[in-house]
């Protein structure tokens, strides 16, 4: 089969197209014949040599693909059946032909979805959905801010959020990116970073409050900020590092708010954590997709032959929502 490899940390010019085994399953697992995989700042980070895979994982980039359901290894307990049209969350090997993936982790596709649109989800869903309900319990009537608002986490969060009726703030860095976080996505304050004060703004326009849960891709740049911006028994998640990973953090300000920060990652969880996340997703998210309330959102398709033309399309920060690579 085709599939992407990293031929040294760098840029999009040292990913390749190799002609490899195909993966046969093992116990638990399922083949899947992928049809589209997503593009993920994680790929971003394990191609520069940052974010290498959890061990024994496979070294071939890829979080999230869908795809038809091609074979089974032994010991497969969930109703599938071949050709099923499906979509699994991984730990690596998604920018390729065909991938072996445990079923804990697999799901069918959202009713109303296609096939490659539903690559834009998985990943996606399943971070914002553990954080922001399964870790910040995020409930209805209250605020939260989300930085990287026109990103794929981001389009997800805001439009997640808003379905289950909190008020949703929003961080992007341009007035244009702004205004489709409002306009587009529906968030209630959107707020252009590069031009704003985060903490302050957010408060200015929401009757003095700050947020009840941040949900931050940006790390220790935004560390204190975040805290500022917390109101009491806030609740700081940080699940990037894109504004580096070391902060100096206020304690007394936290003990005097009440607040909380916790860091988590999707990626390294066990099997069993990540078939509970896709089981929570499929029963509280798909619903939300099927009818309309939350839209995936798909920025641009490559072909598989085209990755490092993905990869550049990443690099350059223009993509609003996820970019693909069409298998």
């Amino acid at each position: 089969m085709k599939a992407v490899y990293i031929s040294k940390p760098g840029g999009p010019e040292m990913l390749e197209i190799r002609e490899v085994p195909a993966p046969v399953p093992g116990h638990g697992e399922v083949l899947i014949d992928v049809v589209a995989a997503g593009v993920n700042r994680a790929d971003v980070h394990q191609r520069k040599g940052f974010y290498p895979p959890p061990p024994g994982v496979s070294e071939i980039p890829g979080l999230e693909v869908s795809g038809r359901i091609a074979g089974f290894g032994t010991g497969v307990t969930k109703p599938f059946s071949i050709g099923d049209k499906v979509v699994a969350l991984l730990a690596g090997g998604g920018y390729a032909q065909q991938v072996a993936v445990r079923s804990e982790q697999v799901v069918r596709i959202p009713d109303g979805v296609d096939l490659v649109t539903a690559a834009a989800l998985p990943e996606v869903a399943a971070t914002v959905y553990s954080n922001l309900i399964m870790t910040a319990q995020l409930q209805a009537g209250e605020t939260v801010l989300v930085h990287g608002a026109t990103g794929g986490i981001g389009t997800m969060a805001i439009q997640f959020a808003k379905a289950i009726g909190a008020t949703v703030a929003a961080t992007a860095g341009t007035d244009e990116k702004v205004g489709t976080a409002k306009a587009f996505l529906g968030a209630d304050i959107a707020i252009n970073y590069a031009e704003e004060n985060f903490a302050e703004s957010l408060r200015a326009q929401n009757g003095g409050k700050g947020a009840d849960v941040i949900l931050d891709v940006v790390g220790a740049k935004y560390l204190q900020q975040n805290v500022d911006a917390l109101a009491d028994y806030g609740r700081l998640i940080v699940i990037g590092l894109q504004g580096g990973a070391k902060g100096e953090l206020d304690l007394g300000q936290l003990l005097r708010k009440r607040a909380a920060v916790v860091a988590t990652a999707l990626r390294p969880r066990p099997v069993e954590e990540k078939g509970v996340i896709m089981t929570a997703v499929r029963d509280a998210v798909w619903p939300l997709i099927a009818d309309g309330r939350i839209h995936p959102l798909v920025d641009k398709t490559f072909p598989l032959d085209e990755v490092r033309a993905a990869h550049e399309y990443f690099d350059s920060g223009e993509h609003v929502g996820k970019i693909l690579l069409v298998i």
